[in-house]
């Protein structure tokens, strides 16, 4: 499997890395939603030269847009615009469009090239970089895809200024979970800062590309990024709507309240997790009828193995524990506590 090549120069960058032999055959196709292509995609086309006469194919937006029905709509325009071998997919927004978007192009005349244009910041420090691409089917999120990274991910912090702080808190989370697993030190920065600077999303950035690198096909090290994944998978498809980031958050309170139980987490981490998260977000309250609904969702969880259903749980900031075995109890108990 190739390796993405991450620009952190903007679009710039793809600018230049566009200009290169190795796309002098490309032909684009951009992927957007309604979102991106009001506020996004004017900018990129007047900043990339190579991408001011591409086709265009708008998808709904949001997890929406992630669904079998529409991959049929794209492979179809594909194929009615004659896409080939050479056709490039660029896909200009969110995870769900990365996702979808990467989806696309691993199936598509036996896997084409695509480029990750990320514009929100969960999107930016998270699902548009790792090759993983993703549809949901039969109401379970991401449950069919492929690794398939794409050949370059640009980040462009600019298209930042264009969100709401809603959307900035929802990619805010998935920093913190990088974080959280991999450097104390980057983590205590986002539990205290004010103002989100563009170097602390492209740090976040380059610690998920190295464990992405050391393990590409998630058989190993990169499962500590599911941290906070399996109980905020549930929340979020049990409390739709709820975005991803924010029910990761959630899920991330969760599993530091059984790291406490299970991994001995100091306590302290959990309680300043907690306050925190409670200034950011509304926790929600779960009442056992609630629960005993949601355990479905954890046990189809793709992280599950024989049966059991397995976290990522901390011994200690920066220091994560992969594959810990979770008993229904117990996660009854974890979501009472919420």
């Amino acid at each position: 499997m190739g390796k993405s090549k991450i620009i952190y120069g903007g679009l710039k960058g793809l600018d230049q890395e566009l200009r290169r032999a190795e796309w002098a055959d490309a032909r684009y196709t951009i992927v957007v939603d309604e979102n991106t292509f009001n506020h996004c995609l004017p900018q990129l086309v007047s900043k990339v030269a190579a991408l001011q006469e591409a086709e265009l194919v708008e998808i709904p937006s949001g997890e929406e847009g992630k669904s079998i029905e529409v991959a049929s709509q794209v492979w179809q325009t594909l194929t009615e615009n004659g896409g080939d071998r050479n056709t490039v997919i660029v896909n200009l927004g969110g995870g769900s469009i990365c996702d979808l978007g990467g989806f696309v192009a691993a199936a598509y005349k036996r896997g084409i090239r695509h480029i990750n244009i990320p514009t929100t910041l969960l999107a930016m420090a998270d699902a548009a970089i790792g090759g993983k691409t993703a549809i949901d089917f039969g109401g379970i999120k991401n449950s069919i895809g492929f690794f398939h990274p794409a050949s370059v991910v640009t980040l462009e912090t600019g298209f930042l200024d264009t969100l709401p702080q809603e959307e900035l808190l929802n990619g805010m989370m998935e920093m913190v979970k990088t974080a959280a697993v991999t450097d104390a030190n980057l983590y205590d920065i986002l539990m205290h800062t004010s103002t989100l600077e563009p170097k602390t999303v492209k740090e976040v950035a380059r610690m998920k590309s190295r464990i992405v690198k050391a393990d590409p096909y998630d058989h190993s090290i990169r499962h500590i990024l599911n941290f906070g994944h399996t109980f905020g998978h549930a929340i979020e498809q049990y409390s739709t709507p709820m975005p991803h980031g924010i029910a990761v958050g959630i899920g991330m309170l969760a599993a530091m309240y059984l790291s406490m139980r299970k991994t001995g987490l100091d306590e302290k981490v959990y309680t300043d997790y907690r306050d925190w998260l409670r200034r950011a977000v509304e926790i929600p309250h779960y009442d056992l009828r609630d629960i005993e609904q949601m355990l479905p969702l954890m046990h189809h969880d793709k992280k599950n193995s024989h049966g059991e259903t397995r976290c990522v749980l901390l011994q200690e900031l920066g220091a994560a524990i992969i594959d810990v075995s979770v008993s229904d109890n117990e996660i009854r108990d974890t979501l009472l506590h919420l």
